[in-house]
């Protein structure tokens, strides 16, 4: 059986059909993957989120009403699976303490301009808790009431958490452009050195 539509896939999926399984499985796993990589500290991390995440679609299959794209239902799943995942990996999250904090917004321009596999390197190596907001409310589009109920914490946590992980971001970008500029620099040097 061919499952070249949304809707034959869809079917087979509830069936148990292993080939529409696999097919769905093809289809999803490239984009589902990408956000295991922006919630999941690592690529092994990422990897158990994304086998988590496949067997809960494949689970709940029945529960798509054809209410939106079934991409969209997909994508809620993974990002809920992410959540549940950090809920059991740190039993709860350690969210620094509540403090005003007046950042700055981080200027979009820094983020344009790096690549992203570069972007996607820096947010992993924000700090869980900084990690799971940032996503959810710049990646995702959640408002901080939406990530308070989600997370259960307070709705001032959320917020926090965004300004420390874009101020834990921008120092991540500064050293890493003054790593550049050095890098630059040093092979000017070289380059002059022997010219």
């Amino acid at each position: 059986m061919s499952f070249n539509t949304e809707e034959k896939l869809l079917k087979g999926c509830i069936k148990g059909n292993a080939k529409a399984q696999e097919a769905l499985y093809r289809l999803f796993s490239p984009t589902m993957f990408g956000i295991c990589l922006r919630y999941g500290s690592d690529y092994h991390t990422a990897e158990d989120i994304l086998q988590d995440g496949f067997v809960k679609v494949f689970k709940n299959i029945r529960k798509f009403k054809n209410n939106g794209s079934l991409e969209g239902w997909i994508r809620r799943i993974f990002v809920n699976t992410s959540i549940e995942y950090y809920r059991k990996a740190t039993r709860s999250f350690r969210f620094s303490p509540l403090e005003v904090v007046a950042e700055k917004s981080m200027e979009d321009h820094q983020l344009l301009s790096l690549e992203r596999d570069e972007l996607l390197s820096l947010i992993q190596q924000l700090p869980d808790g900084y990690r799971l907001v940032f996503n959810l409310y710049v990646i995702e589009g959640f408002s901080h009431l939406e990530i308070s109920e989600k997370l259960q914490v307070n709705l001032g946590t959320s917020k926090s958490q965004l300004a420390r992980a874009k101020k834990y971001l921008r120092k991540l970008i500064f050293a890493q452009q003054a790593s550049e500029e050095k890098s630059l620099q040093n092979a000017k040097s070289y380059t002059l050195g022997y010219a």
